[in-house]
């Protein structure tokens, strides 16, 4: 399913987060917003995911405004991930998941259930953690835990907020192949230019709630863009091994 946002302008009180910015993530395609801290992108997730109203313009979910679909609906269509996701209550691994069925619990058996709940387990590599407390958990293993929770959800556009934050470099990895391998599409907040570079089709580059640039990552991200965003020196060039862009900071 298409996500896209246009024109959206969106304050929190009385301060512009957003300011006229279109974004399109085509179906089936990986999406990486990038920028600064405070650039909006955080805010942004939540206008796709429909939880909050633009001040203006519009968030289309398919063909349909985000906010004219009933919560129930869009939870078996939307999956957000959220950057600190946490609970209070004493849930083991296996339970938390669980909760990403609970707009489906109409439609199938249990059987069928806890099949879904076993796939989205092993997909994130937390199925040996089924037994344990949610609260003893790291941070890592806790955000493996929320995606496995999105992906029981089974939905359609996946949005994720820095899903890479307090993975190790190989969870990183293997978290950004796995979304990758979903053929959903993926609107992702990341910090690390070379995990978009990598994993993502297109890009969004927001900075102080302006859209700077957006498109196939190839044509976006260069060394002028990482200059007059972020403030920082680099080399954007394919890898001569990898065959994939790279970004080389210098001090």
């Amino acid at each position: 399913m298409r996500v896209a946002a246009y024109d959206i302008t969106w304050s929190r009180r009385g301060r512009v987060v957003l300011d006229e910015v279109t974004v399109e993530a085509p179906e089936g395609s990986v999406t990486g917003l990038v920028g600064p801290n405070g650039s909006g992108k955080t805010s942004l997730l939540m206008l796709l995911a429909g939880l909050h109203r633009p001040s203006r313009g519009r968030v289309l979910l398919g063909t349909r405004e985000a906010t004219a679909i009933s919560v129930r609906e869009r939870a078996r269509l939307v999956a957000l991930l959220e950057q600190h996701a946490t609970t209070s209550l004493d849930l083991t691994v296996r339970q938390v998941v669980e909760l990403g069925r609970i707009p489906h619990r109409r439609l199938g058996s249990s059987a069928s259930e806890s099949s879904v709940v076993d796939e989205a387990m092993a997909a994130a590599h937390v199925d040996h953690l089924a037994q344990r407390r949610w609260q003893i958990l790291s941070g890592g293993e806790r955000q493996r835990v929320q995606l496995a929770r999105a992906l029981a959800q089974q939905p359609s556009v996946l949005l994720l907020d820095e899903p890479t934050n307090h993975l190790d470099l190989g969870h990183q990895l293997d978290l950004m192949r796995t979304v990758r391998r979903l053929g959903v599409t993926v609107v992702a907040a990341l910090h690390d230019l070379d995990l978009a570079a990598a994993y993502c089709d297109r890009l969004a580059v927001l900075d102080t709630g302006r859209l700077v640039a957006t498109g196939p990552v190839d044509e976006v991200l260069d060394r002028h863009l990482v200059a007059r965003v972020y403030g920082v020196r680099a080399d954007v060039e394919r890898h001569p091994t990898a065959d994939r862009l790279a970004v080389v900071w210098h001090p």
